[in-house]
């Protein structure tokens, strides 16, 4: 297994490693790197793949203490220094594309493209923040018992059989690791697009047209927002973990566009 001590974290990874091109890819809110297990098996034929996770989910070992997504850009691009890597493609889904904005904000030198999955430059929707608080401190009270368990997986994956396998690994998380201060990360963010014009790295957006988590019109305001944005790919019938649920509809327009670069 491998580990990279990274900003007071230890980070576990994995890495398929060579010399080819290298694409970073992380995660969303309560899932961890093997979210894009088809995208490895896509891309590492043509491309070196590096998945990780994030602080409170996965295997990471992480200290409990307050955090930004602008902390978490900065773990991706310390990761990349301890694989000796200067640039890198840089993606994520969801909360992964929160904080690949902002690595491309810190460090544009080190981000050759950006990849965005079903993700935004915004806050969080004011008017859904309660219910999410709400959510946040069920979980830390009770855990996620059936019904919240059941209403988040529908949110992300929406399918039975992703459903049950994301419910047990959530059921084995620390449940104040995973959702005290992570979950204050992602309800407490600020809003980005106004800063969206200084990144001038190419970039795709992937967005499912059914995602009720993050609607089509902010993928679309992302794109917009990007000045070397190549395209929105809408994937159709696909929620809020698109790249999982429907890599047929992701992988291929993710290959052309890392070809294309």
């Amino acid at each position: 297994m491998s580990y990279a001590d990274v900003n007071g974290q230890r980070i576990r990874y994995d890495d398929t490693g060579g010399d080819s091109p290298p694409v970073i890819l992380a995660h969303g809110f309560l899932m961890d790197r093997t979210m894009f297990e088809p995208q490895v098996d896509a891309l590492s034929g043509e491309f070196r793949v590096i998945t990780w996770d994030e602080r409170g989910f996965g295997e990471t070992e992480f200290d409990r203490q307050p955090f930004t997504y602008w902390d978490s850009a900065r773990d991706c691009l310390g990761l990349l220094d301890h694989l000796d890597i200067e640039q890198a493609v840089v993606g994520g889904m969801s909360q992964g594309g929160f904080l690949s904005l902002r690595a491309a904000l810190l460090a544009p030198e080190r981000v050759r493209a950006l990849v965005l999955i079903d993700t935004q430059a915004g806050a969080e929707d004011a008017e859904r923040l309660p219910q999410y608080r709400q959510m946040q401190e069920t979980w830390l009270q009770v855990g996620p018992v059936d019904e919240l368990a059941n209403a988040i997986a529908n949110l992300i994956l929406g399918d039975a059989e992703l459903n049950a396998k994301w419910i047990a690994k959530w059921r084995e998380l620390d449940r104040e690791a995973s959702m005290k201060e992570p979950g204050d990360c992602l309800l407490g963010r600020e809003d980005i697009s106004d800063r969206l014009g200084e990144i001038a790295c190419p970039a795709i957006v992937f967005h499912g047209t059914a995602d009720a988590s993050i609607e089509m019109p902010l993928a679309e305001a992302l794109c917009d927002g990007l000045p070397s944005c190549r395209g929105l790919v809408r994937v159709q019938g696909a929620p809020h973990a698109a790249n999982l649920t429907h890599p047929d509809q992701v992988n291929g327009p993710l290959l052309e566009f890392l070809r294309s670069l």
